[in-house]
């Protein structure tokens, strides 16, 4: 590879193959514990040919069928299960946000699986947070029909998707984001093994007053719904993001080792 040609994407795909193989620092099955429980030992130099399907996921509140579209590697599995939430400002985007990236990671070996997340002007927080908590039990319950290990549940999110995921990895057993009911799998937790962003916003205080001052004729506006206050902060605001701290920036890429 050349040197200058080692960007964002090889990026993701280092920390989402260290997330997958159990590096130091991450608390994941490594590849000899992986291969032991019958899983596929991951290697992210892998190749495959896919199978892309869709299946409805649920109903938000507005009325819209939230949708899933799986990219599964055809191969003897089973396969390392990655979650995709999208990004968009929490406002736009859906599903095939982060298509070129999914099926970059899937073809490596990992089954992943990119869902559409409730948007602001449908509902405001914490309805995307709670559509996330729901994916990662629907996909704990489900992941096995195309072939994942579900045993460690994996998450890619990038812009306000990686809040997203900041948020559902640090609590994923928070009542405010678990209260969507999974009848087939009550007992089902959103704990996950990993997380892996892509220019998360995690500090929404200052990407709120970003909004604000934007010559973006409405861009304040449009983000109500996500930054509506609460005490003396924004909603969505990761726990020890306050106010005092609002002038610190986001980094452009982060990584998370969830708890099993």
């Amino acid at each position: 590879m050349d040197k200058g040609a080692f960007g964002r994407r090889d990026v993701v795909n280092l920390m989402v193959a260290a997330g997958a193989i159990g590096l130091p620092g991450t608390r994941t099955f490594s590849p000899n514990a992986a291969h032991a429980a019958g899983a596929v030992a991951y290697n992210p130099n892998g190749r495959f040919d896919l199978a892309v399907s869709e299946v409805e996921l649920r109903r938000n509140s507005a009325g819209r069928i939230l949708m899933a579209r799986i990219y599964q590697p055809e191969g003897p599995g089973p396969f390392p299960t990655v979650l995709d939430l999208h990004g968009g400002a929490w406002n736009r985007k859906d599903r095939f946000a982060e298509e070129p990236m999914d099926r970059a990671l899937a073809s490596s070996g990992l089954l992943v699986v990119a869902v559409d997340l409730t948007i602001a002007p449908e509902a405001p927080y914490p309805a995307s947070v709670q559509d996330a908590n729901y994916s990662v039990r629907w996909l704990k319950a489900n992941g096995a029909r195309w072939n994942g290990d579900v045993s460690k549940i994996g998450i890619y999110g990038s812009s306000s998707g990686g809040h997203v995921a900041e948020l559902l990895a640090m609590r994923p057993r928070d009542p405010r984001y678990n209260s969507l009911p999974l009848a087939v799998a009550p007992d089902l937790d959103a704990t996950v093994g990993y997380v892996a962003t892509r220019s998360p916003i995690s500090n929404t205080f200052a990407r709120y007053e970003n909004a604000l001052g934007s010559p973006q004729r409405g861009h304040g506006e449009k983000q109500q719904g996500i930054f509506l206050s609460v005490g003396d902060g924004p909603r969505g605001q990761p726990a020890g993001n306050s106010r005092s701290r609002r002038k610190n920036r986001a980094g452009a890429i982060s990584h998370y080792a969830g708890r099993a």
